[in-house]
């Protein structure tokens, strides 16, 4: 067999010679095997294969380069590697079957000499196109991570074009025209492996949704999800509430299970259709996050819609300031500072008014705990005891918490 006879061509005529079928049989009996991969992707493979076994060729650096290529090409189009492999495995072995009779008429070491210059060339071509196949996988994942970033923030920033990222969105398998919630998962410290975090938040809120219609991401040290929401039930608005509970429930208990970021605090945002919906409820999740630090809730799920009282508190922060300044500075003139008077105030209102119950939350005595409280009645003129100086008391308290005052000087009325 000429060197000729034993190449397949890249444009075949109508009719191949008889020479070049048993070439063409291999490579449709391997992509058979392969479970359908195109025959395109063995490029000259079988060539090499064929000069190897027949001339002992030895497999040149230019024409591993072009199997690189293939690698590559692979990757792009999504066929698994395990796949690709098969592909050349299969070719190899089937080519070394049929041979023709001038390879296996040679004596036994010219036969094992076709044989190693034959796997020879497979082992160099199988590893070339598997380190060629993950450099592109590795490409596009870093292309696909970059591009979802960018969505992520253009979808939170809520002022994008909106044809545009509605294309954009639909490699995601993101509808904007749904209605979407914004969940927000912020780690103790400093955010650990990203891409482990958002593998596990991912295939476990694909589990719950059973869609594809779910993105998640970081941003400024953040895990970010967006998932689709079901409209509250007519009449029953706590429908709403509890799926709200049972995905910030569902988002805190896989990320629980990682080994690092513990303790983890998550905040939900309210469902909300279209677009801007999106931006929306990521701005309540994230002032929601930001709330649930401030007032050192128990509860590492936050809602939004929990929170309603407070935002409502905020929109006239020149009030919640006056009202701070007004009955709280004079804390200052304590001994040790505000800090621990406030502190007692707190785990006293939200122990309903039980100093004893407050001493255990504090970790001191019950004679601290009253012995503070006399301090605050006797420097502000309120008697925390007193239902009357209660309500007040407790809304500069809150008030002083949103505000994160004292560890921050209180805004400056503009």
């Amino acid at each position: 067999m000429t060197d000729s006879t034993a190449r397949p061509r890249q444009h075949q005529p109508a009719e191949p010679c008889p020479e070049d079928v048993w070439l063409i049989e291999v490579a449709d009996g391997a992509s058979r095997d392969a479970g359908g991969v195109p025959v395109q992707l063995l490029g000259d493979y079988l060539l090499l294969l064929a000069d190897a076994a027949i001339y002992g060729r030895q497999v040149k650096k230019r024409e591993l380069d072009a199997v690189g290529l293939l690698g590559r090409q692979a990757a792009e189009q999504g066929i698994s590697a395990g796949r690709v492999v098969q592909l050349y495995l299969s070719a190899a072995r089937r080519l070394w079957q049929d041979l023709p009779m001038v390879v296996r008429s040679r004596d036994r070491e010219a036969v094992r000499a076709a044989a190693a210059a034959v796997l020879q060339v497979v082992d160099k071509a199988v590893a070339t196109l598997a380190e060629a196949y993950a450099d592109a996988r590795r490409d596009l994942v870093r292309r696909e991570e970059t591009q979802r970033r960018e969505l992520i923030d253009d979808l939170l920033r809520g002022d994008s074009d909106l044809g545009a990222l509605v294309e954009r969105a639909e490699p995601f398998g993101l509808d904007l025209a749904r209605i979407h919630q914004v969940a927000l998962a912020a780690p103790s410290r400093r955010l650990p492996d990203a891409d482990t975090a958002i593998s596990a938040l991912e295939a476990v809120v694909f589990d719950r949704l059973g869609d594809r219609d779910v993105l998640v991401a970081t941003k400024d040290g953040l895990l970010v999800v967006i998932t689709p929401a079901e409209p509250p039930t007519a009449g029953h608005p706590s429908s709403a509430m509890a799926a709200d509970t049972e995905l910030g429930a569902l988002i805190h208990s896989e990320l629980s299970r990682l080994r690092r970021g513990r303790p983890w605090r998550v905040a939900v945002g309210r469902a909300y259709p279209g677009l801007y919906g999106i931006a929306r409820s990521y701005e309540e999740a994230r002032e929601a996050l930001t709330m649930a630090g401030r007032l050192n809730t128990d509860n590492p799920v936050t809602k939004a819609h929990d929170l309603l009282i407070y935002r409502v508190l905020l929109r006239d922060q020149p009030a919640i300031v006056d009202l701070v300044q007004a009955v709280l500075t004079p804390l200052t003139q304590a001994r040790g500072g505000a800090g621990p008077l406030l502190d007692t105030l707190d785990a006293y209102f939200a122990t309903g008014t039980v100093a004893t119950e407050s001493a255990k939350r504090l970790h001191v005595s019950v004679r601290t705990v009253t012995y503070r409280l006399d301090r605050v009645k006797i420097l502000t003129g309120y008697d925390p005891a007193d239902p009357t100086h209660r309500f007040t008391l407790q809304a500069a308290v809150l008030g002083a918490k949103m505000l994160n005052w004292p560890q921050e000087p209180l805004p400056v009325p503009g």
